[in-house]
């Protein structure tokens, strides 16, 4: 059983510390457990306890209401609220739950549920990528297990892959090209796997190498695929100092090429990258790019 400190609830949930104090005098909401040396935890119990509480609150319920309902009429406002309720935050917190406790049935369920009630593309912008947001904050505070992330990321990239699947590819005079990888080092490829996704469903035809690809191996499919324009992320495979001529070297590679950046590593060089590269901050920067240099259909 996981233990958590106060301010690991208080991350989690979004509830303060001294908020949950106050409830737990007033109201006693939980009971904290102590540690031999008189610290305050709390287990999995009490954090989904407290993250169905915060869902009932974000939907209008008081908290004198929600701290005398018990754990089974929590779970079940909860599940009621996340299926029929598209408000982000709710299903923010809904997929939190279900990540803690590995239950990929409930996982799957709240992104099927969005799915039908947004599409795909709306449900990653609007609630996967604020969820994938916050999950990286709880993993880079150690909140969280990296198990964790490796759970969710591969539920969402299996939803990608079967909706990339079913797309069917265009090749008309007005279809796009497009070469979309990452790096060698570079492994976080579910913003890359979704733009794939998004321009294929934008009628643009995509090759996808996917994660940690060889340059040797780029250059091979580029020479037999000649693309239109490259893509490719860069979040961890250089340092900032080496950034500079991590760039100069890929707009040499790709002369004559339209190539998209992103990532944070660029963040600062974005003024100063080589003619023919653009740096996109999110997927619709990337779609406003393709219009302003005239190849988007």
């Amino acid at each position: 059983m996981a233990r958590f400190s106060i301010r690991d609830v208080e991350k989690f949930t979004g509830v303060k510390a001294h908020t949950l104090r106050i409830w737990e005098q007033r109201y006693n909401i939980l009971t904290p457990k102590r540690t031999d040396t008189n610290i305050r935890y709390y287990d999995d119990a009490d954090l989904k306890q407290l993250l169905g509480i915060s869902i009932l609150l974000n939907n209008g319920y008081r908290i004198s209401k929600a701290a005398c309902m018990c754990r089974e009429e929590v779970a079940g406002k909860v599940k009621e609220f996340s299926e029929n309720n598209v408000s982000a935050i709710n299903q923010i917190m809904g997929l939190v739950s279900a990540m803690l406790d590995l239950d990929e049935q409930a996982f799957n369920k709240l992104l099927n549920t969005q799915v039908l009630q947004l599409g795909l593309e709306k449900t990653v912008i609007q609630v996967l990528f604020p969820f994938l947001n916050h999950l990286g904050m709880l993993w880079m505070t150690g909140t969280i297990h990296p198990a964790h992330e490796h759970f969710v990321s591969n539920l969402i990239k299996q939803k990608l892959y079967v909706a990339i699947e079913g797309q069917v590819q265009k090749s008309g005079s007005e279809s796009i090209k497009f070469l979309l990888y990452l790096p060698e080092g570079e492994s976080h490829e579910l913003g890359l796997l979704f733009a794939n996704y998004v321009l294929r469903s934008h009628g643009h035809q995509t090759i996808y190498l996917g994660q940690n690809t060889p340059e040797e191996d780029i250059v091979q499919v580029f020479e037999l695929y000649n693309p239109d324009a490259v893509v490719l992320t860069v979040t961890a495979c250089t340092t900032i100092n080496e950034m500079p001529s991590f760039v100069q070297h890929t707009a040499k590679l790709w002369k004559g090429k339209h190539i998209y950046i992103a990532g944070k590593m660029c963040d600062d060089l974005k003024s100063t990258l080589p003619a023919g590269m653009t740096w996109v901050k999110d997927l619709d920067d990337l779609l406003e790019q393709m219009d302003k240099n005239k190849i988007a259909s």
